[in-house]
């Protein structure tokens, strides 16, 4: 009976069976799973000894609470999360430490009450201390499934996965400061300073969220990639099972590490998070095992102890949970409904619960705590998954948020990658009558002259943004002073000066030419822009795949410049009747309104504008940001745009397939902060990278914003 291909069979079909039976009784697959594993284990039928759930099953109760904790690192998505910044923090706030300090002084007092320190055989503060500590998790998977079962929509339904994502991440971070504090109460008095375990837990926190993100940027920049989905399942399994394990070995928080993975994968620009769908399709029979097994260390000599302790465990929970959550929505001034509401949707209580105990298990400091905690904490979580569903649904119910009717599932998406288009740069003459010249001109926009493939592209956009700012077109050649710089080349300013001006008349414009020396080109180009009086400037993307050399001087040029900076990537040929404009946040819209109004405005285009929403989106949040791009193009005179709103997984993807259809992209991107560019990324860059078409890449600052022709 020890063979574990055997066993592993037996924990599937009768967890499986026994979800079944529990779902004709209304009851959460978990709680089946639960009850399985106790009829299979020590406390049941014995078909399952201890050794063998400690020994041979172990492996798969650490990839459960890496998926676990990977998944919670999906919902802290800061774009989400930033909208309802105050309300999320101080009802998280309140919940949390309500919630602590009900279970912890409700344990602290039952146990000295009812004189139970012999019986748990261990401390009565750390009983307290740790159950304390775990009775602030929520279950994520519950609270969602229970969403998704009832088509909930609306601001409550917002507000709870927001919290639950907020609520899980706090917990573990909780829960590794409730360990260092019941080490030092475990370890005899003043053989060491509470500070120092405390400093040690904060020190494991800051280091396993730096290898939990150092990971989600490699399997972001591995998976995005890749088109196999079996491909992507398994490095994306391997290298967050490989940090996991790395930070187990250096004495981490693969929890924390595990959160911090799918943190940065959520957070990247490009936002591709193919990896948790496809993820999510291999976690049900690790997560039968892993709740299966976790019945089984279910141990019958503790639950006459734990029976009622667990109840009371479940009780002060959600009194805490209710009050606290009660109490934040008070101060957060957030509507009554969700407030009266809130706290119950918080209930449901499983997985990192019973992740928790294990790793109680695992450290040989609490052999003696870690079987009565684990007892109470199994108890609360069967009433937690018995009445916390209920209580959830009840919740939504009375919002009136729980939809009737599903909302339409959408179709199956795996484009494929473009191949390149080779660096053949093409522009046909200009066909268009040309524009006419406005009586006064205030102001330049700037264009960089430093390669004859590229200057006549650059040249023509220059013109068609002057036009649209009544400005006048620039080109601009900078001389280093130090002319032995490494790459320095001899440029012939005055036969690209004729290629540009050439190119310019064709418009009806005249061109001014200048030189400017200065120590580097970024310099260069900010003394240009503020000697002339620059609208814009507009600069070419290298051929020589020079890319590292490039970014610094876009970075400095676009952290210090005051006017809109335009970075060109041109590739085949130069087509603008259509463009294809992605947007991502609503001020995408506002940054991309000059460079595209300028192409507009000359002749019939087609344009279509293209919002990316994550996938999770609800159905008034969908209509919200399809209303809102209708106004924006019909306020802009947009009259042959079509406005496309899509839920998406993968950002880039979806970009880079489109694009096939346009002749032009046309992106913003924000502000070059180059540690939030190494961390978030950049999906502009991304896309003129990797997109077989001419593309536009406008930056934008806060502060800093040209002049619209009404203004001026």
């Amino acid at each position: 009976m020890h063979e574990t291909t055997l066993i592993l069979a037996l924990l599937l079909t009768a967890g499986f069976v026994a979800a079944k039976i529990g779902q004709l009784f209304r009851l959460p697959s978990v709680t089946g799973y639960i009850c399985a594993g106790l009829l299979l284990g020590p406390a049941g039928f014995g078909l399952l000894p201890l050794s063998v759930l400690e020994g041979k099953l172990d492996h798969f109760t650490r990839i459960a609470l890496m998926l676990i904790a990977f998944g919670i690192g999906e919902h802290l998505d800061l774009s989400r999360l930033r909208t309802a910044a105050r309300t999320i923090v101080i009802i998280s706030l309140l919940e949390i430490i309500t919630t602590f300090l009900m279970v912890f002084s409700g344990f602290y007092l039952a146990v000295h009450f009812f004189n139970l320190e012999a019986a748990i055989l261990t401390s009565s503060l750390v009983i307290a201390l740790l159950l304390g500590s775990i009775s602030v998790v929520t279950a994520p998977d519950t609270t969602l499934i229970v969403m998704q079962e009832s088509r909930a929509v609306g601001p409550l339904t917002t507000t709870l996965a927001q919290l639950v994502a907020i609520n899980n991440g706090v917990s573990i971070m909780l829960f590794g400061f409730a360990l260092a504090a019941s080490r030092y109460l475990l370890d005899e008095p003043g053989t060491v300073s509470v500070a120092l375990p405390l400093l040690r837990s904060l020190g494991e926190i800051t280091l396993s969220m730096i290898l939990g993100a150092g990971t989600g940027l490699i399997i972001d920049a591995v998976v995005h990639r890749l088109k196999n989905r079996g491909e992507m399942l398994t490095i994306g399994l391997a290298l967050l099972l490989l940090s996991g394990e790395l930070a187990r070995l250096l004495s981490l928080s693969p929890l924390l590490t595990g959160m911090a993975v799918g943190f940065t994968i959520v957070n990247r620009d490009r936002r591709d998070v193919r990896i948790f769908r496809i993820l999510n399709s291999f976690e049900p029979p690790i997560f039968v095992l892993f709740f299966t097994v976790a019945g089984a260390h279910l141990d019958l000599a503790h639950l006459t102890t734990a029976g009622w302790l667990g109840g009371l465990y479940f009780l002060l929970r959600c009194i805490g949970k209710y009050c606290g959550a009660t109490l934040g929505g008070h101060f957060a001034c957030v509507q009554s409904a969700i407030r009266d509401n809130v706290g119950t949707g918080l209930f449901p209580q499983a997985g990192m619960a019973i992740g928790f105990t294990f790793l109680l298990s695992a450290d040989p400091n609490f052999r003696d705590s870690a079987q009565i905690i684990t007892s109470i904490v199994l108890v609360g979580v069967f009433l937690s998954e018995l009445l916390g569903p209920v209580c959830t649904k009840r919740a939504l119910t009375r919002c009136g948020e729980a939809a009737p009717e599903p909302e339409p599932s959408g179709t199956a998406y795996d484009p494929l990658l473009p191949t390149s288009g080779g660096t053949e740069i093409r522009l046909l003459p200009w066909t268009w009558q040309k524009l006419p010249m406005p009586p006064s001109r205030s102001g330049t926009v700037i264009f960089g002259v430093s390669q004859k493939k590229t200057v006549c592209s650059l040249a023509r956009l220059a013109t068609l943004l002057a036009h649209y700012h009544q400005a006048t077109p620039c080109a601009l050649s900078v001389k280093p002073r130090d002319r032995n710089l490494p790459g320095d080349r001899i440029i012939d300013d005055q036969e690209l000066f004729a290629l540009a001006e050439e190119e310019v008349r064709a418009l009806g414009y005249d061109l001014s030419c200048r030189t400017i020396e200065a120590e580097n080109i970024a310099k260069g180009l900010l003394a240009g822009a503020e000697k002339y009086q620059a609208r814009a400037i507009i600069m070419g993307y290298p051929l020589e795949h020079k890319e590292s050399q490039y970014s610094q001087v876009v970075d400095l040029v676009a952290g210090q410049a005051e006017c809109e900076i335009i970075v060109a990537r041109f590739i085949g040929i130069l087509h603008t009747e259509r463009i294809l404009v992605p947007i991502v946040h609503d001020w995408n819209m506002e940054v991309v309104e000059s460079c595209l109004c300028s192409l507009v405005n000359v002749g019939r285009h087609r344009v279509t504008l293209l919002h990316l929403l994550p996938t999770d989106t609800s159905g008034s949040d969908f209509e919200g940001h399809e209303k809102k791009l209708h106004a924006w193009a019909t306020r802009k005179n947009l009259p042959f745009a079509s406005c496309v709103t899509r839920k998406v997984d993968s950002r880039i993807e979806e970009i880079i397939d489109e694009a096939r259809h346009h002749d032009l992209v046309i992106m913003a991107t924000g502000e070059n902060m180059k540690l939030r560019k190494v961390f978030f990324g950049s999906l502009a860059d991304d896309v003129a990278e990797q997109c077989d078409r001419p593309t536009l890449i406008i930056h934008s600052r806060a502060h800093r914003r040209s002049p619209t022709r009404e203004e001026k």
